[in-house]
């Protein structure tokens, strides 16, 4: 619990896994946002971000998985924070043409929403972003060149920033997962979207969220799934992830909200093999394992513990706390 009273709870949809509930496009903010107005909330952008949208409010905290698991296992605070300035780092590979766009979008967004956005850096070489989806349904990837995405970020705090959104080109995913737009299979890019904020936020320490780019931005007039409709829409994702860490928390190892504050943690039922979930076990906190978000993931709470608490939907845990 909080020192204001309040309870904490964690939401966690991980990403790249297939979850049929926020394996999409924020297809889990409507669920998140219900706990928010019960809870403060702890959300990975996974749960809310939604392309040209963000399901984010007033009392969630927006944390990546790396600083997440960094959280959970008691090494670092989070401190809540409140108009961070944002660096923006461009993969040098993105074509000037939907560069143009994205800054286009960056300025919309810092207008519409006064959102302090402190400028941009392209990266001095192509970084070389890789995916593919692997036959368990699981997504996953490769950087060729992480370190020009690092220096970039590094340029960026030196002026002053203190949260870095990354942006890099991405192939079209549509092929891998046909089904992707029906609201069937895994987002192809999730898996190396997640190592590339990983990657970032352990190396510098602060609030970081990634956003692919695509040569085509063209907007598609094809009908597809109510889950998948927001990336369909928009010819960027990046409105999403600059609402999120807008007022997303800041680190500290001395201060701030720790592990110790924590009431519960809520998963997807079968996607338990994770450090929040071994952490939060260890040190007693409650673990709700959500039978109707299913993943490509086969770790069910009695492979883990009988102290997890297996609920049948998102409403009937929300009841239970």
């Amino acid at each position: 619990m909080l020192d204001s009273g309040e309870k904490l709870g964690a939401f966690i949809v991980p990403t790249g896994v297939g979850a049929n509930i926020g394996g999409f496009a924020g297809d889990a903010s409507s669920y998140a946002r219900k706990f928010a107005k019960k809870t403060k909330l702890i959300v990975n952008p996974n749960v809310v971000n939604a392309g040209g949208f963000s399901g984010i409010t007033d009392n969630m905290l927006y944390v990546e998985g790396y600083s997440l698991d960094e959280f959970f296992k008691g090494n670092l605070n989070l401190v809540p924070s409140c108009q961070n300035k944002i660096g923006i780092v461009f993969d040098k590979a993105i074509p000037k043409d939907v560069l143009n766009v994205h800054i286009n979008t960056m300025n919309a967004v810092k207008c519409v929403y006064g959102i302090d956005i402190f400028g941009y850096e392209v990266t001095k070489e192509d970084v070389g972003v890789e995916f593919e989806l692997e036959k368990s349904g699981i997504s996953t990837g490769s950087v060729k060149n992480p370190k020009t995405l690092l220096e970039a970020s590094k340029n960026l705090l030196k002026k002053g920033c203190n949260a870095i959104a990354v942006v890099c080109l991405f192939d079209d995913a549509e092929e891998l997962n046909v089904g992707y737009s029906e609201g069937v299979g895994t987002d192809p890019v999730g898996g190396v979207e997640a190592i590339i904020s990983h990657y970032i936020s352990k190396e510098l320490k602060v609030p970081c969220a990634h956003s692919p780019a695509f040569e085509d931005y063209q907007i598609s007039s094809e009908l597809v799934d109510i889950k998948s409709s927001s990336e369909y829409i928009t010819p960027t994702f990046l409105p999403c992830i600059l609402l999120g860490l807008s007022e997303a928390p800041q680190f500290s190892t001395t201060n701030g909200i720790s592990v110790n504050n924590l009431d519960y943690l809520v998963m997807p039922y079968d996607s338990l093999g994770s450090t929040p979930v071994f952490e939060a076990l260890k040190r007693g906190i409650k673990v709700y394992a959500i039978k109707e978000n299913k993943t490509a993931l086969n770790v069910y709470p009695e492979l883990i513990s009988k102290n997890i608490i297996s609920v049948s939907t998102y409403d009937e845990c929300l009841k239970l706390l």
